[in-house]
C-alpha cells in the first residue's frame, strides 16, 4: 500500500492506490500538469523540482510516493517535449547517449538508495538540493543581468 498522509496531522495515511475521487483532487493535477508539462518543455526544467513540493505540501503525498509518482509523470512528459525539440534540431543525440546511459545505472542505485532512506531526512535533503538549485540560478541571473546593464557614462 502507497500512503498518501490524511492531512489531520496525526501520521495515519490513506490508500493511495484508491482512486482519486475528489473533485478537487482531480482538477488540481489537471492544472499541475498543464502547469508543469509547460514549465519543463518551455524552460527544460525538471518536473520534480515542482511535482515533488506540490504532491507533498498540496496533495498530502508520502515524500516516497511523491518522487516515485514524479518520476512516472516526467517520463511521458519529457519524452514528447525532447521529440518536438529533436524536431528542432536542439537536441545532441551524442550527449544525451553518454549521459543517459550513465544516468540509467545511477538511478538503479539512486532509486534503491531512496527507497531505503529514512523519509524525513529525504525530504531535508530533496529541500537542502532545491535550495542550493535556486541559489545558483538567483546568482546566475544576477549575473547576466550585471553583464548586460550597459555601463555608466556611456
Amino acid at each position: 500500500m502507497a500512503c498518501r498522509h490524511n492531512g489531520n496531522g496525526d501520521g495515519h495515511c490513506i490508500d493511495t492506490d484508491v482512486v482519486l475521487v475528489e473533485i478537487a483532487d482531480i482538477i488540481g493535477l489537471i492544472v499541475l500538469g498543464f502547469i508543469t508539462g509547460s514549465l519543463s518543455a518551455t524552460l527544460g526544467i525538471g518536473g520534480g523540482i515542482i511535482f515533488v513540493p506540490v504532491l507533498v505540501f498540496v496533495f498530502g503525498f508520502g515524500q516516497l510516493e511523491a518522487q516515485g509518482t514524479s518520476l512516472a509523470i516526467i517520463l511521458p512528459t519529457a519524452f514528447v517535449a525532447a521529440f518536438i525539440h529533436n524536431r528542432a534540431g536542439r537536441v545532441v543525440w551524442k550527449v544525451v547517449l553518454v549521459t543517459a546511459g550513465v544516468g540509467v545505472l545511477a538511478a538503479v542505485a539512486g532509486a534503491n538508495l531512496a527507497i531505503r532512506m529514512d523519509e524525513v531526512i529525504l525530504r531535508k535533503a530533496f529541500a537542502i538540493v532545491l535550495a542550493l538549485l535556486a541559489i545558483r540560478m538567483a546568482r546566475r541571473a544576477v549575473a547576466l543581468r550585471n553583464a548586460s546593464a550597459p555601463l555608466d557614462g556611456s
